[in-house]
C-alpha cells in the first residue's frame, strides 16, 4: 500500500469516526472504500459516452413541443371521483 496524508473537515472526522466504530473498519478502510467507490462510478459514466449521448438525445425528440400525438380523453379530476 502507498501512505498518503490527506486533511478533512471536523464535520467529516465526526462521521468518519462514528461510521468505522457503527460498522468495525478502520477509519482507514472507510476511505479506501470511499475512494474505490467513487472512481468506478465516475468511470462508468464515461465509459460510453456515445451511448448516452443517444439517450440524450431520445429524451430530448420526446420532450419537444407538438410531437404529442393525440390529448388524452380524461382529466385529472375525474380520476379522482373514482
Amino acid at each position: 500500500m502507498i501512505r498518503k496524508q490527506l486533511y478533512i473537515k471536523p464535520h467529516q472526522d465526526v462521521l468518519l469516526k462514528k461510521k468505522a466504530k457503527a460498522s468495525g473498519l478502520t477509519e482507514a478502510e472507510l476511505i479506501r472504500r470511499a475512494i474505490e467507490t467513487h472512481l468506478k462510478t465516475n468511470f462508468e459514466l464515461h465509459k460510453y459516452p456515445l451511448a448516452w449521448e443517444t439517450e440524450k438525445q431520445f429524451i430530448l425528440s420526446r420532450i419537444r413541443p407538438g410531437k404529442q400525438a393525440q390529448k388524452r380523453g380524461w382529466s385529472r379530476d375525474e380520476l379522482y371521483d373514482r
